[in-house]
């Protein structure tokens, strides 16, 4: 399994990372939305994807829907992993396509749970 890592934060990636990595994830990494589309535009494949939604140039919301829009990317689960914790965020990601929500702070049990409700591991 491939995962897309995306977020503003380095440590948030670099832990987010480690605990895939045990779970025998390959990770790559992206540093905002419009990175990542460009990784998945340009052949990059990907099962899971991992987002945070504030950041930079484009923000987790945008990627969502961008990848949600793209019959070829349809197929990528996609976990909001965000400081968000408003229901009415939670509902708008949820029904923009997310698959999943966990907020931060988060445990490595909790994204790993997340992970089997998905049916990623």
């Amino acid at each position: 399994m491939r995962a897309l890592i995306v977020d503003d934060s380095k440590t948030v990636r670099m832990i987010l990372g480690r605990s895939l990595r045990e779970m025998g994830f390959e990770v790559l990494e992206a540093g905002d939305g419009k990175e990542a589309i460009e990784r998945l535009y340009h052949g990059e494949s990907v099962d899971v994807m991992l987002v945070d939604w504030n950041m930079p140039v484009m923000n987790g919301y945008d990627l969502l829907c961008a990848v949600r829009a793209n019959v070829l990317l349809s197929h990528i689960q996609i976990m909001m992993v965000t400081t968000e914790s408003s229901l009415e965020q939670v509902q708008k990601a949820l029904a923009a396509g997310a698959n999943e929500y966990l907020m931060k702070p988060f445990t490595k049990e909790h994204l790993q749970e997340k992970l089997m409700i998905m049916g990623v591991i």
